[in-house]
């Protein structure tokens, strides 16, 4: 069962967002929050919550404090905002401190069902209109890619190489014997840090590049493969 925890003081638009979820996952549990505070208190006791979908205005909360706080206490949380602000300044922002997605309240049910269900996926998603950094100021040579990549960690080059060579999220989760979502969570990481938002792009992007692999971790299934060679 995918768990959701929707953080906003607005009961009608709680109401439209649980909505969205449900037209994908009509048995997803779904938890509410009206403030930052209550996210935390209901965090502290339902740890594995598959995706919170976080509004900036709350009571206790102006601009990103309160996803700040969220990320500070738990960091693996993937956490999509959902805003009426579609400003673009606003939305690299939160993609540069690590949402996994950034959903305009003014679009449709179902593009905002879409929106969800690529953010559990791993992509981080964001308005149609919006214009990445790297496109806006024409820095999207393979050059700047490669030194975007000297930011992953080992493990999130591990599993950019697997998605490279077509394995899904369960079957790198299986290859590098991690939980399915901390695999989504590397997947978020990776995408903005390479300033992309899919990771067909991520491919794309990535096809051309030999990725700087580092030795297998112990334990994992190509480290026996290999010992046993």
């Amino acid at each position: 069962m995918t768990r959701f925890l929707i953080i906003d003081d607005h009961p009608l638009f709680r109401e439209a967002l649980g909505n969205a979820v449900r037209l994908a996952h009509p048995d997803a549990q779904i938890l509410e929050a009206l403030s930052i505070a209550d996210a935390l208190n209901i965090l502290s006791s339902e740890p594995e919550i598959d995706l919170a979908l976080l509004d900036l205005t709350l009571p206790d909360a102006t601009g990103f404090s309160g996803f700040l706080r969220l990320r500070a206490t738990h960091p693996r949380l993937p956490v999509a905002i959902v805003s009426s602000d579609e400003d673009q300044h606003v939305v690299r922002e939160a993609l540069s401190l690590g949402a996994a997605g950034y959903l305009p309240k003014s679009t449709s049910k179902r593009e905002l069902t879409s929106s969800i269900e690529r953010v559990l996926s791993g992509s981080i998603s964001v308005p149609k209109d919006f214009v990445p950094a790297a496109e806006r100021d024409g820095n999207g040579s393979s050059r700047a890619l490669q030194a975007r990549l000297e930011e992953l960690t080992p493990q999130q080059l591990r599993v950019l190489d697997l998605i490279k060579r077509g394995y899904q999220n369960r079957e790198i989760a299986g290859e590098l014997q991690l939980a399915e979502s901390t695999v989504k969570a590397h997947i978020t990481e990776i995408l903005r840090k390479l300033r992309l938002f899919s990771r067909n792009k991520a491919v794309i992007e990535t096809s051309k590049i030999e990725l700087p692999i580092p030795t297998d971790r112990p334990g994992s299934r190509a480290a026996s493969r290999r010992k046993h060679q």
